[in-house]
């Protein structure tokens, strides 16, 4: 069995794409600069996160692969003070091009809110 798993996610701009998850989860870009309109790669720089790829596909097929990726700024946190993390982890993201899509109260122990938000190409996310 295998550690390393790495998600692939079609884009129509792979750099901007990139750009965007880097600056949103910390990750770091690895491989050649000059290589980052076609394919971009990050990785966690601590070693610990899923492996991240965007690689460019024409327009026409980058619309039926559809991936959610679930973001978890405020872990061990709950209630009020939890959803007060997401909404600050929320605005950070907006600065970075994201949008907001909509908030989700805690409803139970077991759903205990998130924010949908969708990034630079209109791919899904949850802050959760």
């Amino acid at each position: 069995m295998s550690d390393r798993v790495q998600v692939t996610v079609d884009a129509h701009d792979p750099r901007a794409l990139s750009s965007f998850w880097s600056a949103a989860l910390g990750y770091v870009h690895v491989g050649a600069e000059g290589e980052r309109d076609t394919r971009a790669v990050l990785e966690d720089p601590e070693g610990r996160g899923y492996r991240l790829s965007f690689r460019r596909v024409p327009e026409a097929e980058g619309t039926g692969n559809r991936l959610s990726i679930a973001v978890h700024p405020a872990p061990g946190l709950t209630g009020e003070e939890r959803m007060t993390a997401l909404e600050a982890e929320c605005e950070r993201l907006l600065a970075l091009g994201a949008t907001r899509v909509r908030r989700q109260e805690p409803a139970s122990v077991i759903d205990t809110g998130h924010i949908v938000m969708t990034d630079l190409e209109g791919n899904e996310f949850r802050l959760e």
